[in-house]
């Protein structure tokens, strides 16, 4: 485990290149799922979901990355990877997106809802009906919510929460005590809905709708009686969230992070929102109280959270403006009613997730829970979501008498409240909980069975590219693996009694964890192809995951493709590896599938002449995920199933004309739709197609 920064500035001296800068990469991801939105053949409402999913994951990019760029804005440091510069050409790329994004919202997404009738109705557009019933909406459920704060030395600014909507208001006039106080801020709480939908006695024949916003400007004179209301602006602040524990420093990780979890929403701004009219005296106002730059300012043009728009597509009924719902299919190496142990004792099973149905998944856990051979259960926890019915299951297995034990982590980002609930629930009925490694996220997806068979113990296991929460599960590409392989099962009951205990991890048999040897395994397979290649053997790699980052890995594979060895990547955000350079990683394509599913899934495929290996994993290949989390990749031996892994989950990608885009060497990307080559073939719809109906196999 080394220091990241340093390590990145010895490897980047190491480098013939530059390295692609991780967060435009980041913003360059959203820019292509943003072209989502302006595809006509796309149902509408989905073309709004994927304008939300972009607002979403800009919220979640300044909340963790953006504050590294300010604080060198703000100590003027321009050494280092972060500085003023680097500020500077990140708010640029981040404007530019924003921009884009309320050009499609305004010109493209609201004229054509309403030519479907479905219109969110101005208060300049509303008659005098309409007029009526959202006044007296606003006087009956809105108003008694509001506390207009009125500002002046016994009334400071407010605590302003992150990511939340308010108004900032200059007032004319007195007070009631003859001051001259002419500022004040509302601040709307979040239980309020968004948009409300008008009833049909206002909306005639049309599906009507009026956001919260404008509802509460149109009636901001009534908040203030006696006062003059003069410019004001809806605001909405963004504040760093990636919570920061010393685990060396605390007692209990459990009780800091719900420490820590009240302080979140207040943590240091690192975004201001308005409305693009705001008055510049309050923009400078809201900056100085902030203590934001301008370059931190962002003027829109529509709602300052468009992710929150995604309660429109819960209100509108319209089946026709979705995409025809996709029901996966129960996992075809299983049969329903059939015992998951006689199962796998016939050889390994593997589901491709979401074309194959999570459930499998679900009913094998469910069956060792009511299995009364079953003694023991063994689980890593990192997203499983707050309702959740596989963690019911395991409280099910406490109740009836079974050994639990379940490592949770509780700082998965963005979802520690919902862990430290499932967490504590679980402890609550007998449960082992623990927490994992200190300093280290516990981020491996198993499961582990231990069930007495005669007089041995025999043990199951479930491994997977991705988290244990059934709702990503329909959302998401991965892989479950389920298996019986007594090397690959001791291997994972080796990993969870070492979480469990910290005790120095036995040499394994299958699996590779990090922060261990996952890392220096990867390299030393990578040189293992750069070898056989410069003695003139056919060499090839093909890697699928969600991020590159890590800079070894990276220059590793520049060697290799230049011995060459033949490198297909398909990486769905960052990737800081410079594709196409010419002489120098010319032998290296990088192409990114955006689609209608979240390409999640970790496949790394090595081959020298006719041999070839393929790997499964939980991680990345990203600094952190090789040493400051508990990782694991696993060989897929059956014949069978690897050539299911390349079928289903490789050559169709690779072969994309529709959803990839693929990498140049100044970091841009361009559609493959684009090319006048390009065959339409989209990877996800073949797949969810061939598991209605068998189609011919593809071949590397």
């Amino acid at each position: 485990m080394t220091d990241s920064f340093a390590n990145l500035q010895a490897v980047a001296a190491e480098a013939p290149f530059p390295f692609l800068d991780r967060d435009h990469s980041i913003l360059a991801f959203n820019h292509r799922v943003l072209e989502l939105v302006r595809q006509p053949g796309i149902p509408l409402l989905e073309r709004l979901r994927y304008l939300c999913i972009v607002s979403a994951n800009l919220d979640e990019f300044f909340e963790v990355r953006a504050e590294l760029h300010l604080s060198a804005f703000r100590n003027q440091d321009d050494k280092g990877l972060y500085s003023m510069a680097s500020m500077q050409a990140l708010a640029l790329a981040a404007h530019q997106l924003v921009d884009a994004q309320y050009v499609l919202y305004n010109d493209e997404l609201l004229p054509a809802f309403e030519k479907q009738g479905i219109r969110i109705v101005a208060h300049s557009e509303r008659n005098a009906a309409q007029l009526r019933w959202v006044a007296d909406y606003f006087e009956r459920e809105v108003k008694p919510l509001l506390i207009p704060v009125g500002l002046d030395p016994a009334h400071p600014f407010p605590q302003v929460a992150n990511k939340s909507l308010n108004f900032v208001v200059h007032l004319g006039g007195q007070d009631a005590f003859g001051r001259e106080n002419d500022i004040a801020i509302v601040k709307v709480p979040r239980a309020l809905p968004r948009l409300i939908r008008m009833p049909a006695r206002v909306s005639g024949h049309q599906t009507l709708f009026v956001s919260l916003s404008s509802v509460i400007r149109a009636h901001l004179v009534d908040l203030f009686p006696d006062r003059q209301v003069g410019q004001f602006s809806q605001f909405r602040v963004t504040r760093h969230s990636d919570l920061a524990v010393d685990e060396d420093d605390v007692q209990d990780l459990l009780t800091a992070l719900r420490l820590g979890l009240q302080h979140r929403h207040y943590g240091q701004a690192v975004r201001l929102e308005v409305s693009a009219g705001c008055s510049q005296h309050l923009v400078n106002f809201l900056l100085k109280q902030f203590e934001l730059p301008e370059l931190a300012l962002y003027r829109v043009q529509g709602p300052v959270n468009l992710a929150r728009l995604t309660q429109l597509i819960d209100l509108v009924d319209e089946p026709r403006l979705s995409f025809a719902p996709y029901k996966a299919v129960y996992p075809r190496q299983l049969t329903q009613g059939q015992s998951f142990f006689d199962r796998l004792k016939q050889g390994d099973v593997l589901i491709h997730q979401p074309f194959e149905s999570f459930d499998g998944v679900l009913a094998f856990l469910r069956e060792a829970v009511h299995d009364p051979k079953v003694l023991a259960i063994k689980q890593t926890i990192y997203r499983t979501g707050a309702d959740s019915a596989l963690m019911e299951l395991l409280r099910e297995a406490v109740r009836r008498g079974k050994e639990v034990m379940v490592v949770v982590e509780l700082k998965a980002r963005f979802d520690e409240e919902a862990n430290i609930n499932w967490a504590e629930a679980l402890e609550s009925i007998g449960a082992q909980v623990v927490y994992g490694v200190v300093g280290l996220k516990t981020h491996a997806k198993m499961l582990l069975i231990t069930r007495k068979e005669g007089k041995h113990f025999v043990r199951y296991a479930h491994l997977s590219t991705g988290n244990y929460n059934p709702r990503t599960a329909r959302l998401y590409t991965d892989m479950s693996h389920l298996t019986a392989d007594p090397d690959l099962t001791a291997d994972v009951e080796n990993v969870l009694v070492h979480l469990a205990s910290q005790g120095r991890l036995p040499k394994l048999n299958m699996l590779w964890v990090a922060p261990f040897d996952l890392h220096s395994n990867l390299l030393a397979k990578i040189t293992q192809l750069a070898q056989a290649a410069s003695e003139g053997k056919p060499a090839r790699l093909i890697a699928k995951m969600n991020a590159l980052t890590d800079e070894a890995l990276i220059l590793a594979m520049v060697k290799a493709s230049q011995a060459g060895v033949k490198i297909d990547l398909v990486i769905r955000g960052a990737c800081m590896l410079p594709a196409q350079l010419p002489g120098l990683t010319n032998n290296i394509c990088v192409r990114s599938i955006v689609g209608r599913f979240l390409e999640h899934s970790r496949i790394f495929y090595f081959s020298i002449g006719n041999k070839d290996s393929v790997y499964l994993a939980s991680a990345d290949w990203m600094s952190r995920n090789m040493h400051r989390r508990i990782e694991v990749a696993w060989p897929v031996t059956d014949a069978a199933l690897k050539r299911k892994i390349v079928d289903e989950a490789l050559v169709p990608y690779l072969h994309d004309g529709k959803d990839a885009w693929s990498l140049h060497a100044d970091g841009s990307y361009v559609s493959v739709a684009a090319s006048p080559s390009a065959t339409g073939h989209s990877a996800q719809a073949a797949l969810m197609l061939r598991y209605v109906a068998d189609l011919p196999s593809a071949r590397l």
